[in-house]
């Protein structure tokens, strides 16, 4: 029997990971196997990690989880019915789009392993073939630069409009990316980490805040000109506001600077808070809009991120081996470590 490594969750021991031996699948007839060669390790991961599982299940137990649902690799193996990809395809996958559950986010299957199951694959649904020329570790933000893709579409924002996005970690800067190729002509970004800051100039960024040190309504009015609220005060004329950084302060900021009509998009995930102002969103008329996953974005992304690969590799700051993939994790959960995390594989196993 044949086996490979899996990473997953250890409800006995929250904020731990185990590389467990697992017996390798082998295709069915609609099937593929892909070899992974890079899988991101994001937010959901580590609120996994720390959980030690999904606590979803029907009885509140904490389950055991199979981890990883940002990978990319190349098919091996595929099914006697499968036309439509062959061996040494390269391929980013939709986690959404497995017949067992969502891969990686509670489902049977997960990506941080040496090969995945793809079951009743479908090119289009289930996986997209990329071209040879692009690092399978900038492949490997296909899923996430779904996800901020989505939130520009939620947001419609306009070639006229002026942006702000709170938050410069993967998809507040896969969003900044978004809104400059969509023409947007002022997008500003807002975080509390000056590196993050930097990286946000790197891929576009017009402008960038420090929230720790600088007046972000005073910095936004100055950027983006004096409007008013429904009542007549004074307000930054920014347009869109996307929070990607999911506190509350980010919220009451949002509220305290926002003109009249203005639009906010929430695509983090906000806790629940008893700090955030609803009450002054009638002073803006303040448009709030939630963004989650991507409906129809998971594969429209593909292509433009393999015709603006350079731009997207900025976003990763850790490339780490599955050899250490421990530290990987460690990384990802440690505030301020790190940007983006991705888990390379060697091509020879």
């Amino acid at each position: 029997m044949a086996t490979m490594k899996s990473v997953q969750t250890v409800p006995a021991k929250p904020d731990t990971i185990d590389v467990v031996e697992i017996e390798r699948p082998v295709p069915g007839p609609r099937d593929a196997l892909m070899r992974i060669r890079a899988c991101g390790i994001c937010g959901t991961d580590t609120f996994f990690v720390h959980m030690g599982g999904t606590p979803y299940a029907a009885d509140g137990a904490i389950a055991s989880l199979p981890l990883g649902h940002e990978p990319a690799g190349e098919i091996v193996e595929v099914g006697a019915e499968v036309t439509d990809l062959k061996a040494g395809d390269r391929v980013v996958v939709n986690p959404q789009g497995a017949p067992s559950g969502i891969i990686g986010c509670g489902g049977e299957l997960g990506g941080m392993r040496d090969y995945l199951l793809i079951e009743d694959v479908v090119v289009g649904k289930s996986v997209a073939v990329f071209p040879d020329d692009v690092p399978f570790e900038v492949a490997a933000l296909n899923e996430p630069m779904a996800v901020a893709r989505h939130c520009v579409n939620r947001s419609e924002a306009t070639p006229e409009d002026r942006v702000v996005i709170f938050g410069a970690g993967p998809i507040g800067l896969g969003a900044t990316i978004w809104l400059k190729l969509r023409g947007v002509k002022h997008v500003v970004v807002a975080d509390v980490l000056p590196g993050r800051l930097e990286t946000a100039l790197a891929v576009g960024a017009d402008a960038v805040i420090d929230s720790a040190t600088e007046d972000v309504i005073a910095r936004l009015t100055e950027l983006h000109g004096e409007a008013v609220n429904s009542l007549g005060q004074p307000r930054a004329g920014t347009d869109i506001y996307i929070d990607a950084a999911g506190v509350p302060a980010v919220f009451n900021a949002v509220i305290d600077a926002a003109k009249w009509k203005a639009k906010m998009v929430m695509v983090a995930v906000q806790k629940k808070s008893d700090a955030i102002d609803l009450g002054g969103m009638l002073r803006s008329e303040l448009t709030l809009i939630a963004s989650q996953g991507y409906p129809t974005e998971i594969f429209e992304v593909t292509a433009e991120l393999a015709s603006h690969q350079d731009r997207f590799a900025n976003l990763i700051s850790h490339r780490v081996p599955f050899t250490d993939v421990d530290r990987a994790f460690e990384l990802a959960r440690t505030p301020g470590a790190a940007e983006k995390v991705v888990v390379t594989f060697d091509g020879e196993r």
